[in-house]
């Protein structure tokens, strides 16, 4: 177990009204399966980035795990899918990916096309199995189930 500290955090965007947050301390037990619920434009995603250290703020965030953010950026997508799974989640074999393809039910020929050249839902799910095949810090997982089939959602709420 360990612990994410939020002690007087203060953050807004430049030119903004209003804070996101204003004064906000709180701990949160990395042992937690913790889902952050709002409207849109609450500051969910934001908060994962500050998280992060994207964005500078006032107060403290302290925690003593390394964070990984979902969804991962690719950075080049003109490459093979089976290429991005291999570089977030190296060292693993092909036999576990196939599994996990099979687990979300789509056709292995996703793995040897060009990952701009997917569905949405196809890359989320190229993603998502790099996700469970990684060896995993603190997750930060935002919006999982964009672009997904409701078959692959319910998947999603028992894995």
């Amino acid at each position: 177990m360990s612990l994410i500290s939020v002690n007087n955090l203060t953050f807004g965007y430049d030119g903004s009204f209003n804070n996101i947050f204003e004064n906000v301390s709180f701990n949160i037990d990395t042992d937690w399966k913790l889902g952050l619920i709002g409207r849109n434009g609450k500051g969910k995603t934001t908060f994962l980035k500050l998280l992060q250290g994207k964005y500078e703020y006032r107060g403290t965030i302290s925690k003593s795990v390394d964070v990984d953010y979902f969804p991962f950026e690719v950075t080049n997508k003109n490459r093979m899918s089976i290429e991005i799974v291999n570089e977030i989640a190296p060292n693993v074999e092909d036999w576990e990916i196939i599994k996990e393809l099979n687990l979300l039910n789509s056709d292995i020929e996703i793995l040897y096309r060009n990952f701009n050249l997917l569905s949405g839902g196809e890359q989320i799910k190229i993603l998502l199995i790099s996700l469970f095949l990684k060896g995993n810090n603190f997750l930060l997982i935002d919006e999982p189930t964009n672009h997904l089939d409701i078959e692959t959602r319910n998947y999603l709420v028992y894995y």
